[in-house]
């Protein structure tokens, strides 16, 4: 399989040792990636479960030719070999409640100006839903998506909880294990733009965003999601 044309070197380095056991231990079932804009910078975002969804939701995007720049706790930079591979490939660092926070946005802007796919988990950790349904996210990404008025493409995926808990720290590898993941339509914030960056608005473009996830995974699971999302402040629905 070609390589997208904007992974580098250290990007097709890692896709060559990382997606030829992704293959085999996932069977893969995805739908949507012709919403994938083709042209300029896009902001990818999908709901987070587990420490294995970051290489499902790449495997996906890398595989309909997009090389994402993922945004990451800061603290897998500073891994040993981990940390080059990530910095040489172009990803962003994420420094949370710290003095450094604002750099990942600024990083983010960065990469959109030129192009590129800025992948993102508006939860920013693992959802505290007891159902796995995404929880209420950060307005991080609201705040990206108004600033440079990228595309939103909304990404769901289920059963990377399968290969690996929530929480779990062993993989489940045998038998392959089956994951979906859809991308649905770019997200409509037009009414948005140009209104004060505020909490009541970036609270807004948030629920949207976050709103077409959870509706794309209800559609992949079947089911009917919560009415109101978990609210990890409060530990109980919002």
């Amino acid at each position: 399989m070609p390589a997208p044309q904007r992974s580098n070197p250290a990007y097709r380095a890692i896709a060559r040792l990382v997606r030829p056991v992704m293959m085999l231990v996932t069977r893969r079932d995805w739908h949507g990636a012709e919403h994938l804009p083709r042209d300029g910078g896009f902001i990818a975002v999908a709901n987070h479960m587990t420490n294995v969804d970051p290489l499902t939701f790449a495997h996906f995007l890398y595989d309909n030719g997009v090389a994402p720049k993922v945004l990451a706790k800061s603290s897998l930079f500073a891994v040993p070999v981990l940390g080059r591979l990530l910095r040489a490939s172009g990803q962003i660092p994420v420094f949370r409640n710290s003095a450094r926070a604002g750099e990942s946005l600024v990083a983010a802007e960065a990469a959109l100006a030129d192009g590129e796919c800025v992948a993102v988990f508006p939860e920013g950790t693992f959802t505290g839903d007891p159902d796995l349904w995404p929880m209420l996210a950060k307005t991080g990404v609201a705040r990206l998506a108004l600033t440079t008025r990228a595309p939103v493409v909304p990404i769901a995926q289920w059963g990377p909880q399968d290969l690996l808990g929530r929480y779990g720290k062993v993989p489940r590898l045998v038998p392959p294990k089956r994951i979906t993941v859809v991308a649905g339509p770019p997200v409509d914030l037009t009414d948005l733009y140009g209104r004060p960056l505020d909490a009541v608005t970036l609270r807004t473009a948030t629920d949207r965003i976050m709103g077409a996830v959870t509706r794309q995974l209800a559609a992949i699971r079947g089911e009917e999601p919560p009415a109101t999302p978990w609210d990890p402040r409060r530990a109980g629905r919002a």
